[in-house]
């Protein structure tokens, strides 16, 4: 049994938020093979406050006792206003907030007091080569648990990421990446070994409202969960991306810890742009080290094995399994 720890930024319920994060928590409770043994949660596409409500909620819903901790409420140096703004309003500004009209709420809870990157980092360290650290938001909380607990980067046994982007048409950077590119960078030249699940195989990923029929039949309080949140998303995703359904990014994270047979990838040298401009939070990829003489800022990188092409029909297959326990 492989033993998780999952640190993400959920929006499920939440007004125009994401819900991958929670179709991977979601995955990663109902799988027999995965032991779920702490969330955590770091500002992106929720506030770290909010994440943290979603994620107790569903693990309170659920009957589960996994310690569900906050973490970061912004980046490491990347002003927060600009990304709220636009991450916090796109709904309203589009005239679609109704779409979550009947969508419950998840209730509110206090956060514990220990920090999400001391409880990264401890958990890691007292069980080295034991946890994988599944990141599906900005890497803010890694970053940190490295900087505590340097040991962690050789102690951890797999840090399972979603971020970047390489060669997507109409994306510079994704959210992940962008919000946060100081503890991106950080985390990919940490020396951990690190599995990269970028935009450009994500979006290769769909769900659409007939996969999510069938969910709907399986009925398990996982299931009624992802039904529940998910509607109100897949036809955001359908009215302002044109997509048939929506992207299930963070969902083929925890599938591919699974099953590898999801998935092809290949290793990479990755990093990301760290001086300003348009191009600032970008990530890049080399197929040999990059020994350029441009500045101490430009990227060099670290070695990471990319996921590149996804079997979708196998995803879907995957997750009605899950969420049918």
């Amino acid at each position: 049994m492989k033993r998780l720890i999952i640190d993400c930024d959920p929006g499920n319920g939440i007004v125009g938020a994401n819900v991958d994060d929670g179709l991977a928590l979601a995955i990663a409770l109902g799988s027999p093979h995965l032991s779920l043994e702490l969330i955590t949660t770091v500002a992106g596409n929720t506030p770290a406050e909010v994440g943290f409500n979603v994620a107790k909620d569903l693990v309170e819903r659920l009957g589960v006792a996994v310690p569900v901790v906050k973490g970061a409420v912004q980046a490491l140096a990347e002003p927060p206003e600009p990304w709220r703004e636009a991450l916090d309003t796109r709904v309203y500004t589009s005239k679609l907030s109704h779409l979550w009209q009947d969508v419950r709420q998840p209730a509110h809870y206090a956060p514990p007091e220990q920090d999400a990157a001391d409880a990264i980092g401890q958990l890691i360290c007292a069980n080295p080569g034991k946890i994988t650290l599944v990141a599906i938001g900005p890497l803010t909380n890694v970053a940190r648990a490295l900087t505590r607990y340097p040991e962690m980067a050789e102690a951890v046994q797999e840090i399972a990421i979603m971020g970047g982007v390489f060669a997507l048409d109409d994306y510079i950077k994704d959210t992940n990446f962008g919000l946060d590119p100081e503890a991106a960078h950080q985390v990919l030249t940490s020396g951990a070994n690190i599995t990269l699940v970028p935009m450009d195989v994500t979006t290769q990923t769909m769900m659409t409202h007939k996969d999510l029929d069938r969910i709907a039949v399986i009925n398990t309080p996982l299931a009624r969960f992802v039904t529940e949140t998910f509607r109100p998303w897949l036809d955001y995703s359908i009215h302002t991306r044109h997509l048939p359904g929506c992207w299930i990014h963070d969902a083929l994270v925890v599938a591919w810890l699974l099953n590898q047979q999801v998935a092809t990838a290949a290793d990479y040298f990755v990093d990301v742009e760290l001086r300003p401009g348009l191009t600032r939070g970008k990530s890049w990829r080399y197929r040999q080290p990059l020994r350029v003489n441009v500045g101490i800022d430009a990227p060099t990188g670290g070695l990471v094995h990319v996921l590149q092409k996804v079997d979708n029909a196998l995803l879907l297959s995957m997750i009605e399994r899950a969420l049918a326990r």
